[in-house]
């Protein structure tokens, strides 16, 4: 039997996700080959409807860099999680 890699990412979360979430970080399993779209459901499926809504809103930066593409391969080891910001 073959096992499937994974790897743990290191997911902060900002404001509203922070909320939603109940915490400030954690850790997550995932496939090697995840996406942005795949941490997304996992985090949704691990706290609930709060959270999904946020995370449809939400900007992601992995190791600090912009993702704009949700469907490719999470390449990097910390995931920040943030929301829309009002102010000025």
């Amino acid at each position: 039997m073959t096992s499937t890699p994974t790897r743990t990412i290191e997911v902060r979360y900002f404001a509203a996700a922070k909320a939603a979430a109940g915490r400030a970080a954690e850790s997550v399993e995932l496939p090697a080959t995840a996406s942005i779209e795949d941490l997304a459901e996992r985090l949704a499926e691990r706290h609930g409807p709060d959270l999904r809504k946020v995370l449809a809103r939400c900007s992601y930066l992995v190791d600090e860099v912009a993702v704009r593409d949700h469907s490719r391969a999470l390449v990097g080891e910390v995931v920040d999680v943030l929301p829309p910001f009002a102010g000025g």
